[in-house]
């Protein structure tokens, strides 16, 4: 076995050490670029998030109603209610 083999596997792997790689602000995944500055999948720092219509399951996986939704859930229930503010409920009870 002489040291002089050029391999493009085994050996070439133990000297990966440098990450290219890290923590996205923005999406949380380990896939913001260090030396482009670029996040591969979310786009950041472009104020757009990333999204392509060729690739229909990553859309539908970021899509609205996947997260928590804290604002939009309660816009919802009050359109069902048509937006009423500074009523009150008529009493129920049984007199």
């Amino acid at each position: 076995f002489s040291k002089t083999k050029m391999t493009k596997g085994t050996s070439s792997f133990g000297k990966r050490r440098n990450k290219t790689h890290t923590l996205c602000i923005r999406c949380g995944k380990v896939a913001f670029h260090i030396q482009k500055k670029v996040c591969a999948p979310c786009g950041y720092p472009s104020k757009r998030i990333r999204k392509y219509n060729w690739s229909v399951k990553a859309k539908r996986r970021k899509t609205t109603g996947t997260g928590r939704m804290r604002h939009l859930s309660v816009v919802r229930r009050r359109f069902r209610n048509g937006f009423r503010e500074g009523t009150v409920a008529v009493s129920q009870k049984k007199e």
